[in-house]
């Protein structure tokens, strides 16, 4: 059983790369409209965020085997923002016991990917979502298809992972389009590099990543995009905390919202996405 137990401020950035210059605009996901009440945590003794360690670049180990990544960065930089670090502690635990701790006690709250489904919301209350899950297209380098978006996709090869989300939201979104579904997403990429379909739609952070690999090898590139949906793709990213722990959530809200404000969300997402998801 994993059971890493590190202060909230210590070894931030561990694992990370330093973040670039941003080229490319950091999605905001925040309405910053909205407006939450400065929180007085002051009676807390501390403040316990659950993560795990299998869902890398959000939470993971290090080479070292210390504890790093977006979520656990975030949790950081929300401490210091409500300024409570000296009371906070970041825990990894398998993340199937997640939930079970969170309402046994065994902690205040989860930063770990918690899906934002209808289950979890009458179990968990969750703060606004911070980071939504893009759809992307990626394509041939120099071989943008700008112009066979603008029509709709028509009559043009798309290779997607059959039976996917992202299938579904294809056809939904580009019903011209002609569907190749394939097994699997290294196969869908194979057939993208031997030119039997135009390109590949799928999960923007994935191929992000992949675009950024050795085995890509600079052969291809975004185009359009990106896509979201909450209906295909989920609500996104959030931290869940007891119901009855207002408070808390509120408190988070508006730690959040200032960390946008600033820019420091953007700084995060650079720090652990070497080639933007959006």
């Amino acid at each position: 059983m994993i059971a890493l137990v590190v202060p909230a401020w210590g070894q931030a950035g561990a694992g990370a790369v330093a973040p670039a210059a941003p080229v490319v605009p950091t999605p905001n996901f925040w309405d910053q409209g909205q407006r939450f009440a400065e929180p007085n945590l002051s009676a807390r003794a501390r403040i316990r965020f659950l993560t795990s360690v299998d869902f890398a670049p959000f939470n993971f180990l290090d080479q070292r085997g210390r504890l790093a990544g977006f979520h656990v960065d975030l949790a950081r930089t929300i401490c210091e923002e409500l300024d409570i670090a000296a009371r906070c502690q970041i825990e990894a635990r398998p993340f199937t016991e997640l939930g079970d701790l969170l309402t046994a006690g065994d902690g205040e709250a989860v930063i770990a990917g918690l899906a934002i489904n209808a289950d979890n919301r009458s179990r968990f209350a969750f703060t606004h979502p911070f980071f939504r899950y893009p759809a992307r297209f990626v394509t041939l380098a120099g071989q943008p298809m700008d112009a066979e978006l603008r029509s709709g996709l028509a009559g043009v090869r798309v290779g997607v992972v059959s039976g996917s989300a992202h299938e579904a939201m294809l056809r939904s979104f580009f019903p011209q389009a002609e569907v190749v579904g394939l097994p699997t997403r290294d196969e869908a990429l194979a057939a993208l590099r031997a030119e039997r379909v135009r390109a590949v739609f799928g999960d923007g952070v994935g191929l992000s990543f992949w675009l950024s690999s050795e085995a890509a090898a600079d052969c291809c590139a975004f185009a359009g995009g990106p896509y979201l949906s909450d209906h295909f793709l989920g609500e996104g990213l959030a931290i869940a905390v007891k119901p009855e722990d207002e408070d808390l959530r509120a408190a988070f809200d508006y730690a959040i919202g200032r960390i946008v404000a600033s820019g420091r969300m953007s700084e995060l997402l650079l720090r652990y996405f070497p080639v933007s998801a959006f």
